[in-house]
C-alpha cells in the first residue's frame, strides 16, 4: 500500500467558517437525503457514478446520521455536475446544508483505481475479492464522504473545535467507518491517497501551507486510526509489513481512544431520543477506554524513553 490522496480533498473539504447555522434545537428534524441529478450525469461518468450508487455508501452513512444525530437543517448530498464554480471535488457549503459531489470526481478516482490494481500488489490487510475498481471506487469514496459529513455535523451543530476542521473532518471518517462499516473504506482510502500523493509529486508551497495535512501524513493518520482501534486483530497486517512505521504505532491506540471519545462526546447532546441509550452507552465505554489507553501508554512512553 503505497502512501496517497493530498489534494483531492483540498477544494472538497475546504475549512471555512461555519454561517447561517443556529446549532442544536428541541425538536431539529432535519433529514440527510441522497440526491442523484441523472439529467447532468454525463456518459463518460456514469460508471463511476453507476459504482458508487449501487454499492450504496452514501445512503448507509446517511442512514446512519439519520438515525443516530438530531440535525437542526436538511442536509442534502447532490450528484451533479452542476456545482458551484472551482468546484472539482466533493465539497460541503459553508453552511452544512449540502454536500456536492461531482461526477467527474468519481471517475477520477475510478481511473486511479484502475491503473492500481493492475499495477500495485494487493495488501494482504485488504480483501481479495473486494480488490477490484468498483469495489475501491466505492469504499474510498464512503471514506472521503465522510470527511465532507464530518463537516456537515460540525457546521450544522456549531461544534467546537480544538484544532483544524480538517483535521475533524478526517477524523470523522474514521471514527464512522472503523465503528459502523469495518477496516475496508480506511484501506482503500489510504491506497487512494497513496496514490494521489505520488501524483502530485514534489510538494509546493502551497502544499505545506494547506489547511489539509500533507498528503501522506494522512494516509498514515488513517491506517494508524484502524490499527489503534484494535492492534492485536491489525498489528502483523499493517505494521509487521511495513504500511505503518513502528516509530508511529505504539501512539496509535490511545490516538483512536481519542478520537473514538471526542466524536462520541461532541455528538452527544445532538442524538436522537431514539438513539439516545445506546450512543451515551457508546459514549461511556469509549471514555472508559481512553483512561485505560492512556495508562497503557504512560507504562509504554517509559520504555520507549529507556530504550532510546
Amino acid at each position: 500500500m503505497r502512501a496517497s490522496v493530498a489534494g483531492a480533498l483540498v477544494v472538497a473539504g475546504f475549512a471555512v467558517a461555519a454561517c447561517g447555522s443556529d446549532g442544536n434545537q428541541a425538536g431539529a428534524n432535519g433529514k440527510v437525503t441522497v440526491d442523484y441529478e441523472d439529467n447532468t450525469i454525463k456518459p463518460e461518468d456514469r460508471q463511476a457514478v453507476s459504482a458508487v450508487r449501487e454499492s450504496g455508501v452514501l445512503e448507509q452513512v446517511a442512514d446512519w446520521v439519520n438515525e443516530s444525530v438530531a440535525l437542526p437543517h436538511d442536509l442534502t448530498v447532490k450528484v451533479t455536475s452542476k456545482v458551484p464554480p472551482g468546484v472539482t471535488d466533493a465539497v460541503t457549503e459553508p453552511d452544512g446544508r449540502t454536500i456536492f459531489v461531482p461526477p467527474a470526481f468519481l471517475t477520477q478516482i475510478q481511473g486511479v483505481f484502475g491503473k492500481v490494481v493492475k499495477t500495485v500488489k494487493r495488501p494482504a490487510v485488504f480483501p481479495e475479492d473486494k480488490y477490484n475498481t468498483n469495489d475501491l471506487t466505492a469504499l474510498s469514496f464512503q471514506f472521503v464522504f465522510g470527511h465532507e459529513m464530518g463537516h456537515a455535523l460540525q457546521r450544522q451543530l456549531l461544534l467546537a473545535n480544538l484544532g483544524l476542521e480538517e483535521d475533524a473532518a478526517d477524523g470523522f471518517a474514521s471514527f464512522y467507518t472503523v465503528n459502523e462499516v469495518g477496516p475496508e473504506p480506511s484501506l482503500a482510502a489510504a491506497i487512494l491517497f497513496d496514490e494521489f500523493a505520488r501524483e502530485e509529486g514534489k510538494l509546493t508551497l502551497e502544499g505545506f501551507s494547506s489547511d489539509h495535512p500533507v498528503t501522506q501524513q494522512r494516509v498514515f493518520n488513517f491506517l494508524c486510526y484502524l490499527d489503534g482501534s484494535d492492534p492485536k486483530k491489525y498489528e502483523s497486517s499493517l505494521v509487521g509489513t511495513g504500511y505503518l512505521p513502528k516509530t508511529r504505532a505504539p501512539l496509535c491506540p490511545q490516538a483512536w481512544a481519542m478520537l473514538d471519545y471526542g466524536w462520541w462526546t461532541q455528538l452527544q447532546s445532538h442524538f436522537t431520543e431514539g438513539f439516545k441509550d445506546e450512543g451515551d452507552e457508546a459514549q461511556k465505554n469509549s471514555r472508559d477506554h481512553l483512561n485505560a489507553e492512556t495508562k497503557k501508554f504512560e507504562k509504554k512512553i517509559a520504555e520507549l524513553r529507556t530504550a532510546q
